[in-house]
């Protein structure tokens, strides 16, 4: 993904630099020819950091002008906008950048990721890790979250560029159920448009997928897919701006408000301050809410058959007459007591505590 910073000109000299900060393999690309960017963000996603590239051009006054009288043009143009103003960007400055340097932040996780993730696979849910860092950090993340156990062991698809040998690449899963899958964006867009159904059917049977180097696109296709071959709910929780197409995309979307801002959370069904409160949100008020609706469900058959009951009855001792046997304020206070009271009940009414729930998640399942 590329964040632009824009123009920031020095009025002193009259010196116009256009920076740009993005991910390494956007900025491969688009910086001039180096010999260490590749080598050092590697470096920094072994030990776990998301890396980010910074890079600078300098714009004469005559350059500027130039793109900026191109990118005025483009962006009153009334088909293709989008388009043709990223393309004025990706010829006058996305090209031949100075290349200033590599960050790499520590991303910690949150308060009792471990036990919350662990909590959630005993109570049945299968748990996939949808991120945009590089393989080792996500690898890195997976491990120390405990989405992968020490002994389970890590089956990895990069770089995948040619379609006859995707099948074979997860082959070897088949003889190994208990393995977990690491694939990137790349090869996942190639099983995606090509194998879409063998890819699938294979992957939900593994204890755990993660899909790094994905693209927001893509994180809503994965869900999307997973949600129409299984035909099971799914429930999808993020924390960024990259999030929000997979939140919508899923049959429940969990924000959580962070230090990444409150674009997932607005755009969410639910949202949470903390991951660890997801375990209660599930197992907790998700269990009771399912149990509550169909109860409910059951009185409101219960009410409407006994008022059909006693019309068909009544309406078969009247020959036929099209008499109403309970009359106006007669069928709406009846209907309204009888469904009223059950959910004051249904509010109190819990099978199991709160302890209980979480200390046996199987019960959710």
């Amino acid at each position: 993904s590329e964040n632009f910073s824009g123009d920031q000109g020095d009025r002193t000299d009259g010196e116009i630099c256009f920076f740009q900060k993005g991910a390494d393999t956007v900025m491969t690309s688009i910086v001039a020819s180096n010999d260490w960017l590749d080598e050092e963000t590697a470096n920094m996603a072994r030990e776990g950091l998301r890396t980010l590239v910074v890079g600078r051009k300098r714009l004469s006054p005559q350059q500027y002008q130039s793109f900026s009288s191109d990118y005025t043009q483009a962006s009153l143009s009334f088909q293709g906008r989008d388009a043709s103003m990223a393309s004025v960007v990706a010829n006058h400055l996305e090209r031949d950048l100075e290349l200033l340097g590599v960050t790499g932040v520590e991303d910690k996780l949150q308060k009792d990721v471990k036990p919350s993730l662990e909590l959630l696979r005993n109570a049945g849910i299968k748990i996939w890790m949808l991120t945009g860092d590089k393989p080792e950090t996500a690898r890195c993340v997976a491990v120390s979250a405990r989405l992968v156990s020490r002994n389970q062991s890590i089956h990895t698809i990069t770089k995948l560029k040619r379609k006859d040998l995707a099948l074979d690449a997860i082959s070897l899963l088949h003889s190994q159920p208990n393995s977990c899958l690491l694939i990137d964006g790349e090869s996942l867009q190639l099983f995606l448009t090509h194998h879409q159904d063998a890819f699938i059917e294979m992957a939900v049977r593994l204890p755990a997928v993660i899909a790094c180097r994905c693209s927001p696109t893509q994180k809503a296709d994965v869900a999307r897919l997973i949600k129409t071959h299984t035909r099971k709910r799914i429930c999808c929780i993020g924390d960024g701006g990259n999030d929000v197409s997979m939140i919508q995309a899923a049959d429940v979307g969990v924000g959580i408000v962070g230090k990444e801002g409150r674009q997932a959370s607005l755009a969410a069904d639910f949202s949470i301050t903390a991951f660890s409160h997801l375990t209660k949100l599930l197992v907790w008020h998700g269990r009771n809410s399912y149990k509550r609706s169909a109860k409910l469900a059951q009185f409101v058959i219960h009410r409407g058959l006994l008022i059909s009951v006693c019309q068909t009855v009544f309406s078969i001792a009247a020959h036929f007459e099209p008499i109403a046997l309970y009359r106006d304020w007669l069928l709406v206070g009846y209907a309204t007591l009888y469904t009223m009271t059950p959910v004051f009940s249904l509010v109190l009414d819990r099978d199991v505590d709160e302890g209980l729930a979480t200390l046996y998640p199987e019960l959710y399942k």
